[in-house]
């Protein structure tokens, strides 16, 4: 079984990992993208008392987009923005399908289905 890290993997080129334990997990360019980005890329393991997934970030992250795995999508966000969004609106928890809508930078892309 890949890990989600390996999977997320297959969607960038130019690929690097971090020399040193940091709060990004790779960096790379999208395909057929030309901007290189540092990526935040975890699972949701933990749970709210409600049984919905969270992923816990810091504010203060080397990462600059934020990923989330669905089983037909990926969803990739802002860092910076989600910040902004959290400091505007003086909160500090936020549900993912609240806040794709909010931001200005926020990608989705199709899984490709391996055969």
């Amino acid at each position: 079984m890949s890990t989600i890290l390996q999977r997320f993997s297959k969607y960038l080129t130019r690929i690097e990992y971090p020399k040193e334990k940091t709060s990004w997990n790779i960096a790379g360019v999208l395909k057929d993208k030309n901007a290189f980005y540092r990526f935040d890329v975890r699972e949701m393991t933990e749970k709210r008392p409600d049984g919905s997934p969270v992923l816990p970030c810091k504010t203060n992250t080397q990462a600059e987009k934020l990923v989330f795995e669905f089983d037909e999508k990926w969803v990739i966000l802002d860092v910076k923005q989600i910040h902004e969004y959290l400091i505007k609106h003086e909160v500090r928890n936020v549900q993912l399908r609240n806040l794709c809508n909010k931001l200005e930078w926020t990608m989705t892309i199709p899984k490709v289905r391996q055969p």
